[in-house]
């Protein structure tokens, strides 16, 4: 379900006389998301040593999305050109605090652009082609808990998500075909290599078919500080494809994240999503992470969750999830209090409800 349901200002800009410039028409729209849940895990992870420290029972934020809030505005300047912009903040619903960001206020999107009839050009901060990519092909819609996002996080924190000083470009859409590509700079003076991360797309869509690839490279360094870390040196690629049939989605992927100095780790998913009713969504899938340079690294990840929309705004969800991990990998189950993951096998259980505004 789209959750970017908002209140809209609308302002109108009245040319001054003699001045010889038409009216333009913009508005500001307020959205955001509050998700707040429990969570249930058989095991706990020491942060250091990935060692079972107990089972825990907690009152989480965003178990099922990123808790959030943001301004968006467009305005139509003419000639079929929009100037827009998105200021998104990442919050805690537990703390009140920051959140499901790079730790900064605006630390989820801060980014101004121009929308043309030749693609859309956007400066600023902003999510990667790559992470995009995943998003559109993971079977459980990166959910916070037991999806794709749990293993990229786990494998890259904020890197290639949030990324700081970035210009991007948006091909129109042309026979199904849509291309992306962002390049970060890094700031550094005397070094343009420092923190510089690039990140380029290619997607098809057809009906109810999709499939899409992407790479990003990213060095470290640079001028971006952030309380999450967004400049990890890393090399990620990803195939993926989606087949809609009915009321049933069905998705597959493949991702490789290359950490220098840590993990080589391959990781292929696949499941289901299946809308029952229009309030009722039922959705699986199972991630099969490997790191390539040491096969003895190796986890799975399987999950299953369902949501009864009260209405457009407003639902309650369930989610299960199992993970084993073997050798050093240690991966999670929810983004928010249960990454990393222990050794051996844990189960998870989030119940939670979630209302986007």
């Amino acid at each position: 379900m789209k959750n970017f349901f908002g209140m809209k200002v609308a302002i109108f800009a009245v040319g001054m006389a003699g001045s010889g410039l038409a009216g333009a028409q913009s508005s500001v729209t307020l959205y955001g998301v509050l998700d707040a849940g429990l969570l249930y895990t058989s095991k706990t992870s020491s942060q250091s040593n990935a060692q079972n420290m107990g089972r825990q029972f907690s009152l989480v934020s965003s178990g099922s999305s990123p808790s959030r809030f943001g301004l968006t505005g467009v305005e139509d300047v003419g000639g079929g050109m929009k100037v827009e912009f998105r200021l998104e903040s990442g919050i805690s619903v537990a703390n009140g605090g920051l959140g499901n960001s790079n730790g900064n206020l605006f630390g989820r999107q801060a980014w101004v652009g121009l929308d043309s009839h030749y693609g859309v050009v956007t400066a600023g901060l902003q999510f990667s082609p790559l992470f995009l990519a995943l998003r559109d092909t993971d079977p459980r819609g990166f959910s916070q808990f037991g999806s794709g996002l749990v293993t990229y996080i786990g494998n890259v924190a904020g890197t290639s998500i949030f990324n700081s000083n970035g210009i991007s470009y948006t091909s129109p859409k042309v026979a199904g075909l849509e291309g992306r590509a962002m390049l970060a700079l890094g700031g550094a003076p005397g070094n343009f290599q420092a923190g510089r991360q690039y990140s380029l797309s290619l997607k098809y869509e057809n009906g109810n078919f999709l499939i899409n690839s992407a790479l990003y490279d990213g060095n470290s360094g640079g001028t971006v500080q952030t309380a999450i870390p967004t400049t990890l040196a890393f090399e990620g690629r990803t195939i993926g494809v989606s087949y809609k049939f009915g009321n049933i989605t069905a998705k597959t992927a493949f991702v490789n994240y290359k950490v220098a100095g840590s993990f080589n780790n391959n990781v292929y998913s696949g499941g289901l999503d299946f809308i029952v009713t229009p309030q009722v969504d039922l959705n699986g899938g199972v991630w099969v992470t490997s790191d390539r340079d040491h096969t003895a690294n190796h986890s799975i990840m399987g999950a299953l969750g369902a949501q009864y929309f009260l209405s457009k705004r407003t639902n309650f969800y369930t989610q299960v999830g199992v993970v084993e991990n073997h050798g050093a990998l240690n991966t999670g189950l929810l983004v928010n209090s249960a990454l990393p993951g222990a050794k051996g096998a844990t189960v998870g259980v989030d119940l939670g409800i979630r209302h986007s505004f």
